[in-house]
């Protein structure tokens, strides 16, 4: 293979990275081996390019192999989940906090979804990677989860999807059955944030950054719906409630006060921030959690807290410190 023609099949099988990724993020709900599973996805592509008869479109070439490395890889370890999918809500206090072992869902900025360029594009695309979303289609077998993804995500024809899987029109059709039930049946209350929203208003997000980092206990409750949710992942503690919301943050989790909000890149089609807690020395402040925040009408609607500074802030390009007049330090180690 000459350079140019190298050169030509690397261009080509670019072209579907974006689009790729957004399709193994909602298979796998973790932004990490999403862009892993596009990377093998494109790298098999590349090798096996030679054996491409063009009896299917390479887009649709290019998402069979997709869909099979990500059902190999979400044959590999349990469904990722966020705390609303593993038990009721329960009361704000310290008592109730436990760290099981679970693979646990993880935001991805926007533009590695391509939801940063075309505004109506963004609205559509963006419904479909809420963090709500995502989480419930982890309910889903992954095979199921595919069709719907093809299907009602992506809009593909019964018929494109059953070439895709290697099946039939009447199987693809009771795949989408089974998985639309299966949802029905299993919704948690993080689910009410699936439905179709505005944009949301920067005022709102200005009043609540400042409400935040003010510590404001009348201004947040402003702020929050009467049926705001919380969570906190590792933590599988969750909280309903503007009142158990308010209890927790005024109670064990006062530590949060003093705490700064960093503009983040958008996340899961939802407003982000990254939260710097004050540090024991007193001089900056420490990564703590990137904070998703999802307006809800004039409100916010739900609030949550992935305290994993080391492997996502550098993921949505904040810095690793802020110093005492809260400007970023970038050549400090991010340390929790």
């Amino acid at each position: 293979m000459t350079q140019l023609a190298e050169r030509t099949i690397d261009d080509e099988l670019e072209r579907y990275r974006s689009e790729l990724t957004g399709y193994c993020y909602r298979m796998l709900a973790s932004p990490f081996e999403a862009e892993d599973a596009v990377q093998e996805t494109l790298l098999r592509a590349w090798r096996s390019d030679a054996r491409f008869e063009g009896r299917s479109s390479r887009r649709t070439w290019l998402y069979r192999i997709a869909t099979n490395v990500c059902l190999d890889l979400a044959a590999k370890r349990s469904a990722r989940a966020l705390p609303m999918d593993l038990g009721p809500a329960r009361e704000p206090i310290v008592e109730n906090l436990a760290t099981p072992e679970v693979h646990w869902l993880e935001p991805m900025p926007d533009a590695a979804l391509g939801l940063d360029g075309d505004p109506e594009r963004a609205v559509i695309g963006s419904e479909t990677v809420r963090l709500a979303f995502v989480t419930a289609m982890q309910r889903l077998p992954a095979k199921q989860r595919a069709v719907l993804i093809l299907r009602d995500v992506l809009q593909w024809s019964a018929a494109e999807v059953a070439e895709l899987l290697e099946t039939t029109v009447p199987a693809v059709n009771s795949a989408l059955q089974r998985a639309t039930a299966t949802l029905a049946a299993t919704r948690t209350a993080f689910d009410r944030l699936t439905v179709p929203r505005t944009g949301a208003d920067s005022e709102l997000l200005d009043r609540f950054v400042e409400a935040f980092e003010a510590y404001d206990m009348q201004r947040l409750a402003d702020l929050l719906r009467d049926d705001a949710l919380q969570s906190m992942p590792p933590f599988d503690l969750w909280l309903e409630g503007r009142d158990d919301v308010l209890a927790w943050w005024f109670g064990p989790g006062i530590g949060c006060q003093g705490s700064r909000l960093v503009p983040a890149p958008q996340a899961n089609g939802a407003p982000t921030f990254g939260q710097y807690k004050p540090n024991e020395a007193g001089d900056g402040f420490e990564p703590w959690a990137l904070l998703v925040a999802e307006p809800v009408g004039d409100a916010i609607g739900a609030v949550t807290f992935f305290l994993e500074p080391q492997r996502l802030f550098e993921r949505f390009g904040l810095p690793p410190r802020l110093g005492a007049n809260g400007e970023p330090v970038a050549d400090a180690a991010i340390e929790r």
